[in-house]
């Protein structure tokens, strides 16, 4: 039996794909361990589910997607303008070495991959579908940019092995972080007492523009909405542009550089501009375009690259762990601050800034408190890790096609 979904059923599957994922998320204590998102949750299940339905022959079903290109623009752009680059200045300079170690630890990821690809026989493309756009860029990068390499490249199984490796990602980062941090503090005899001040105005800026959802007022939501479809709208000139000179863009990228030209506009001018609404939405909108991108997961795409994906995480792990360890860690100065921050750099060099926040919790409350990373890990890898992987993996992708 065949059963297609229009739009607004689609919608409404998505929306209890959600909501389901957040149930057992609340009520299943490894899922809040590893801070994986509800929309992975309630997705990986439908996948589980209509897997078993197609492969019995019992239901094919069609669901209505569009919205998704939609939800995933509105949320990278949100992301664009929560990049002022104010706040990299009051950072100071660990904060600009720290965004330099995500880069170069990206870069490492997308050629370890790409090179691994190779030698299974496998396109070098997929390659970044099992490097830093599922383990640096998590689930959100990974339904943004595979489907490109499915629609541009002809990589029909990339969405499928990016989610998959983003999930693994989320547990490894982890599982390595705190045990490398722990033999550093051990091993230096490192201590709290040690740990730098930071710029106080960053910090509180950072805890204001990071606390939990605004609540919507009608004016500053629509002023909100408003930029975020003029920033979408333009943005879409960018990857024109970029399109007849042979460059592939994600659809997302021109309208996050739009959304980061207006908040810095916005900034010098000291123009009040909505950003927690625009987090808010943002966020909405994040959810509901990983519930749909989940829902078009085909877990039997991955049967046949079982051994391969294995061996390349495990590569990927022990990679960002020795990176981690041994270069984060020194090049930040190598002090107890530097501890924390390499099991933060563990926690979303491999998963997501959430896996990053509960790292360095746990880290923190046992050895004692780190100001200084807890305002370069939410600020690089909530904001401008993004943007980073976002252009890296644009270039990758172009040379490798080349190549």
């Amino acid at each position: 039996m065949e059963l297609s979904l229009n739009l607004y059923q689609s919608m409404a599957v998505a929306v209890a794909v959600f909501y389901i994922g957040a149930f057992l998320k609340s009520k299943v204590q490894v899922f809040r361990t590893y801070c994986i998102p509800s929309p992975v949750i309630g997705g990986i299940l439908y996948a589980i589910i209509n897997l078993i339905l197609y492969s019995t022959g019992i239901l094919v079903l069609t669901i209505d997607v569009s919205l998704k290109d939609v939800f995933m623009n509105i949320f990278f752009t949100s992301v664009g303008f929560t990049a002022g680059f104010g706040m990299l200045k009051k950072g100071g300079k660990s904060l600009m070495i720290f965004l330099i170690a995500v880069a170069l630890l990206i870069c490492v990821q997308d050629v370890v991959g790409a090179l691994l690809c190779s030698v299974f026989g496998l396109d070098p493309l997929l390659g970044l579908a099992l490097g830093s756009m599922p383990l640096t860029g998590g689930h959100g990068t990974s339904t943004a940019f595979a489907p490109i390499l499915v629609e541009e490249y002809g990589i029909s199984n990339a969405l499928t092995v990016a989610v998959a490796a983003a999930t693994y990602g989320l547990v490894a980062g982890n599982i390595i972080g705190n045990p490398l941090a722990r033999r550093r503090i051990r091993k230096l005899g490192l201590s709290s007492a040690d740990a730098s001040s930071v710029n106080q105005e960053a910090l509180l800026e950072l805890k204001k523009n990071t606390e939990g959802g605004a609540r919507l007022d009608v004016g500053r939501g629509t002023l909100a909405l408003a930029l975020l479809f003029v920033a979408t709208g333009i943005g879409t000139l960018f990857s024109m542009l970029f399109d007849k000179f042979g460059i592939t863009l994600a659809s997302y990228v021109g309208a996050m550089i739009v959304g980061i030209l207006i908040r810095n506009f916005c900034d010098r001018k000291h123009l009040d501009l909505p950003v927690q609404e625009i987090e808010t939405i943002g966020s909405i909108s994040l959810n509901f375009f990983l519930a749909l991108a989940m829902m078009g997961v085909n877990l039997y795409e991955l049967a046949e690259l079982a051994i391969p994906m294995i061996v390349i995480l495990l590569v990927q792990t022990v990679l960002t762990g020795l990176f981690v360890y041994f270069v984060t860690f020194n090049i930040l100065g190598r002090d107890y601050d530097a501890a924390v921050l390499l099991s933060g750099h563990a926690g979303f060099g491999m998963g997501a800034t959430p896996n990053a926040m509960a790292n360095m919790d746990s880290l923190t409350q046992r050895f004692g408190p780190s100001e200084k990373a807890y305002l370069i890990i939410p600020v690089c890898g909530g904001f401008f890790t993004d943007i980073v992987n976002a252009l890296l993996l644009t270039g990758f992708m172009n040379i490798l096609h080349v190549l």
